[in-house]
């Protein structure tokens, strides 16, 4: 992966939706090189898919809070995980607790009986997001910030 890759990328995870005629006067390429370039970033699984933000605000989820999860029933537990509507995310961590859940509902009320409904598969501990001062952060940064960044490691 080169510089105009990673450029293409910086692109990307900021505007999905961007045309490739527009990506490819951003990287200074043809619509068809961009294409190109994208098509085989896309087939080597370094671009694995496209997404939409959505404003869970806006959608009704009101309340957000992360569940750091013990349980040693990790199959049925999966299971009510996968098929519940409030988990937006499940991770597998190491420690004292073995999972880590982002769960978004309506209310802390929901909150509570999302809780409460988890009781039967082990045991947790809940963190209410209080407000998120970075969101979404981008993974790629700007070509000109990494560039700045390996001048300044060098000195």
């Amino acid at each position: 992966m080169d510089q105009v890759d990673k450029q293409i990328l910086f692109h990307l995870q900021n505007q999905a939706r961007i045309s490739m005629t527009e990506l490819g006067k951003s990287v200074n390429l043809s619509q068809p090189a961009v294409t190109e370039r994208v098509r085989r970033m896309e087939e080597k699984g370094i671009i694995e898919e496209y997404r939409t933000i959505i404003s869970p605000e806006k959608t009704g989820k009101q309340a957000a809070a992360y569940f750091l999860f013990q349980t040693r029933e990790c199959d049925s537990f999966l299971e009510f995980v996968r098929t519940s509507p409030h988990v937006a995310e499940c991770h597998r961590i190491s420690g004292e607790h073995n999972y880590l859940l982002k769960v978004m509902t309506d209310s802390i009320r929901s909150l509570e009986q999302f809780g409460n409904d988890c009781n039967k598969y082990g045991t947790y501990t809940i963190l209410i997001v209080m407000s998120s001062p970075v969101d979404h952060k981008p993974f790629i940064p700007a070509v000109e910030e990494s560039n700045e960044l390996n001048h300044a490691s060098l000195k």
